[in-house]
């Protein structure tokens, strides 16, 4: 596995590994001893980049990702993230909240379950409107001078913010949501992270599993999973999204590979500045991902899935917490 510099400075591999569906969200979710040996695979692989949040659980998933790198913690790049949860009354609650107190009981919070003296990558994980962003990130800059946090990034942030940000101390990534299935990045942002030199981390970049082609319908998630609530999931736009896995299917038969190493394969692609962060349960899982890395696309392949029309539908019932 290959390894780049987020932001000129941070070295992580080529394709991280996306923890959350270990603990929350997604349906099947809850084999800890399948989800520590993914993790410990991950490092045989030459994957080094685990990606959490304090948010992820809540906790739990920071606690099992402590449990898979203890003894092995320098190996390791861990990423985490706060600021969707309050703890200003003693207790987690949810809600956006980037003030210096929050994220001051936030990282401490998060060290101790992950069990480490530094945070390699910390996210603000949502902007908070009700706290300038100059403002968080000078309390972000003061953690890094204690040597608590190694470097900063932002998730989800719009241009505007991470040049405020980035004034202030430098960005060393942006997080966002970038595949196939969502292009929303391309217009203002990634011009923006080359311009400064910051780095972009691709989450869900097979799509929630859409990409994958595992589902055929909206029927095959089951009521409780968090995507039977996004509207791209819904009956209607399900039907209509499959086109999209359509078209990555047919380039990944000509290709002798899977919808999702084509998926991942595009997004290498698109720049060398841009790091992948499938999320997986299972080994088997994992290493097809890994090989999207030798997946050499076609420049006619690439044409072809540039050109796949936007899915329909909004990608979270509630798009207020996305900074734009």
């Amino acid at each position: 596995m290959r390894n780049l510099e987020l932001g000129g400075d941070l070295d992580v591999s080529r394709l991280g590994l996306g923890c959350m569906g270990m603990s929350a969200y997604y349906e099947g979710y809850g084999d800890d001893t399948e989800s520590v040996r993914t993790i410990h695979r991950a490092l045989e692989l030459g994957i080094t980049l685990l990606d959490t949040a304090e948010v992820y659980g809540p906790f739990r998933n920071e606690e099992l990702v402590g449990r898979a790198i203890a003894g092995r913690r320098d190996d390791y790049v861990i990423a985490t993230k706060f600021g969707q949860l309050t703890h200003r009354d003693g207790e987690a609650t949810r809600k956006l909240d980037s003030s210096p107190e929050n994220i001051r009981t936030a990282v401490e919070g998060s060290l101790r379950r992950l069990g480490t003296d530094r945070i390699d990558l910390l996210y603000q994980h949502r902007v908070d409107p009700t706290v300038p962003i100059e403002e968080t990130v000078g309390e972000l800059a003061r953690l890094v001078a204690e040597g608590k946090v190694l470097h900063i990034g932002l998730s989800e942030a719009s241009a505007d913010t991470i040049r405020r940000a980035h004034a202030i101390h430098p960005i060393t990534a942006l997080q966002s949501e970038y595949s196939l299935w969502t292009r929303d990045p391309e217009a203002e942002v990634l011009p923006l992270l080359r311009e400064l030199g910051i780095g972009l981390v691709a989450y869900s970049p097979l799509g929630r599993g859409f990409l994958t082609g595992q589902f055929t319908a909206a029927s095959d998630l089951p009521s409780d999973d968090f995507r039977s609530s996004i509207p791209r999931f819904s009956a209607d736009n399900f039907a209509q999204n499959l086109r999209i896995v359509d078209e990555a299917r047919a380039v990944a038969d000509e290709a002798g590979a899977t919808p999702a190493q084509v998926a991942i394969a595009w997004l290498y692609a698109q720049g060398s500045d841009i790091v992948p962060i499938p999320g997986t349960t299972k080994v088997s899982r994992l290493e097809e991902n890994t090989v999207a890395e030798s997946l050499v696309l076609t420049d006619e392949q690439v044409a072809r899935l540039d050109a796949i029309r936007p899915p329909v539908g909004d990608r979270y019932a509630d798009m207020t917490s996305i900074d734009r």
